[in-house]
């Protein structure tokens, strides 16, 4: 009997080249989330912003990388604004406040490092 192997990435294709773009869509008024990986080191979730939704000031355990698949955003790293535009990335440092607002409809990869937890002694 063949095992079932454990799928890293989910909620897209294999084998095929996917317009990762058309995988959220915009909806008025919302912030819209797809995850592909929900790992302890490892977290990728596409987002669709409506215009003038955000994700507000936070901290993530891990280094958060945005890449601006379309439109515009406003990233606030711990004060600091940073315009991003389609095409762009910006790396929010882990445990420094960020947040996100579209500028315009917005859509992002966000993909989350974080560093793994070792047993002490072992």
């Amino acid at each position: 009997m063949e095992e079932k192997k454990e799928l890293l990435l989910k909620n897209i294709p294999f084998s095929t080249p996917v317009d990762i773009v058309g995988l959220v869509d915009y909806e008025e008024g919302r912030v819209v989330s797809r995850t592909l990986c929900a790992k302890p080191h490892v977290n990728i979730t596409l987002f669709a912003f409506d215009k003038g939704e955000e994700i507000s000031a936070h901290t993530s355990p891990g280094d958060a990388m945005v890449l601006v698949l379309d439109g515009e955003a406003l990233i606030n790293i711990n004060g600091e604004k940073i315009k991003a535009v389609k095409g762009q990335t910006v790396v929010m440092p882990a445990n420094v406040p960020h947040s996100v607002t579209a500028s315009t409809r917005f859509k992002m990869l966000l993909t989350v490092i974080k560093q793994p937890v070792g047993i002490k002694g072992l």
